[in-house]
């Protein structure tokens, strides 16, 4: 699983460590503990504009309890690498199916998780790489955070989220964003995720 988080400059840095600490809440969840302990792996990339996409944390494998609480630890004290630019969903794809080429396993499911509160405005279009992604057999969902764009679920369904059992979730405010995130992993987590 990649979860791809937006660091553009639509994002305060208040957002953002909203966006980090609710991360970080819904991965010790216990309901999330319980499904991705023993057999997952996880990858952390921030993004925003064009050229702007950075692997906070590589393939991290999630024997146990404790390697999800150290990677949720991880996720919550996450640095803000990449230029608070425009949002280019597009390129986030892109980086994420390159971070899943070089997964360290052979996965029983692919998923990645794209993270944001605005539509691609940067770079190549997120649907033709959504497209190739699905065809893969990748599974793409969505967390959209509607404070700035009401109708954000329409442009994510569209152009971004894909593949079997895909979904998007939203959340109307970053203050319930961690509730949204443990309920997306929650959901997620009902299957293997390798």
């Amino acid at each position: 699983m990649v979860l791809a988080v937006d660091g553009s400059a639509s994002v305060t840095y208040e957002e953002f460590g909203l966006i980090a600490g609710g991360m970080a809440a819904a991965l010790r969840d216990p309901a999330v503990v319980e499904g991705l302990a023993g057999a997952s792996l996880l990858a952390l990339l921030l993004w925003s504009g064009t050229g702007q996409q950075d692997v906070i944390t590589p393939w991290t494998r999630i024997a146990t309890a404790a390697d999800l609480a150290a990677f949720a630890d991880g996720v919550d004290n996450m640095p803000r690498t990449v230029r608070a630019g425009a949002t280019a969903i597009g390129e986030a794809l892109l980086a994420s199916l390159t971070l899943l080429a070089g997964v360290p396993a052979v996965p029983k499911r692919n998923i990645v998780n794209v993270i944001g509160d605005g539509r691609s405005n940067d770079g190549i279009a997120p649907g033709p790489i959504r497209d190739r992604m699905v065809t893969g057999g990748i599974t793409i969902n969505g967390l959209c955070i509607l404070h700035e764009e009401p109708d954000l679920l329409a442009s994510y369904t569209d152009e971004v989220i894909g593949g079997p059992g895909s979904f998007a979730v939203t959340c109307r405010a970053y203050a319930d964003f961690a509730e949204a995130m443990r309920q997306k992993l929650t959901r997620e987590v009902r299957g293997p995720i390798v």
